[in-house]
């Protein structure tokens, strides 16, 4: 599809989101940033936006196959992609599968624990605020959605957490959790934002390696290296 960069909508702390000429296409492009602790710890590595750009495009592809709708429609370069312009719903939907992370170190539960089923867990998207958890009288009370929008949120979730795990199963990958958001056009809720290691906890199924941003978060070596070898495993499947 040709199409032309327009202006920068909007930068965040990994992609930035310009206009485009085409009415309701925008462009993502993936930088090279990588960050933790909202910002307190920041690096530039190359090659990094272009590995989450290609999983991210992949695992669109792969849950739209699926019948999941997300806002994905091609890339056009190594570390951009065009999408569907979505009014983005402000909440952070996180689904753990194994016990880990912030739930570990907020709730008597060890680190491992397989959670069975699925906990499913919504902040609301403000840094300014430290994105606080929400649950779903505080959803519908601050009006982000209604109760049907909700109800659809969580069903979808919950069906790309089954696609994916199975998928990363099939990878000898443990999905230990991940973050997604959600946008609406033409009343219906589509998969927003990314699908990345930037936003995944992974871990090796035989060694319990961490094949995410915890190598980045916690120094454990180097990520760039681990980020190829997930985006090399994850896109064989292509």
């Amino acid at each position: 599809m040709a199409i032309q960069k327009g202006d920068l909508l909007y930068a965040g702390k990994a992609k930035s989101v310009f206009r485009t000429d085409r009415e309701g296409i925008f462009l993502v492009e993936f930088r090279d940033d990588i960050t933790a602790f909202d910002g307190g710890k920041k690096d530039v590595l190359a090659k990094k936006g272009s590995l989450n750009a290609r999983v991210s495009a992949f695992l669109f592809s792969h849950l739209k196959e699926c019948g999941i709708p997300t806002h994905f429609i091609e890339m056009i370069d190594e570390r951009s992609m065009l999408v569907r312009s979505l009014d983005m719903i402000p909440l952070e939907v996180i689904v753990r599968n194994v016990a880990a992370g912030s739930m570990v170190r907020t709730y008597p539960i060890a680190e491992g624990t397989p959670l069975n089923p699925p906990v499913l867990v919504m902040d609301y998207k403000d840094d300014s605020r430290h994105d606080p958890m929400l649950n779903d009288d505080l959803i519908l009370a601050l009006k982000i959605v209604n109760a049907d929008e909700l109800a659809r949120i969580k069903e979808l979730a919950h069906s790309i957490n089954r696609i994916l795990f199975q998928f990363f199963e099939s990878l000898d990958i443990t999905l230990v959790d991940f973050k997604i958001e959600f946008g609406k056009a033409d009343g219906q809720i589509l998969l927003g934002d990314e699908i990345s290691m930037d936003s995944m906890r992974l871990w090796d199924a035989g060694t319990g390696e961490s094949l995410d941003k915890d190598v980045y978060r916690f120094s454990k070596g180097d990520v760039l290296a681990v980020y190829r070898r997930v985006a090399e495993r994850i896109c064989a499947r292509e």
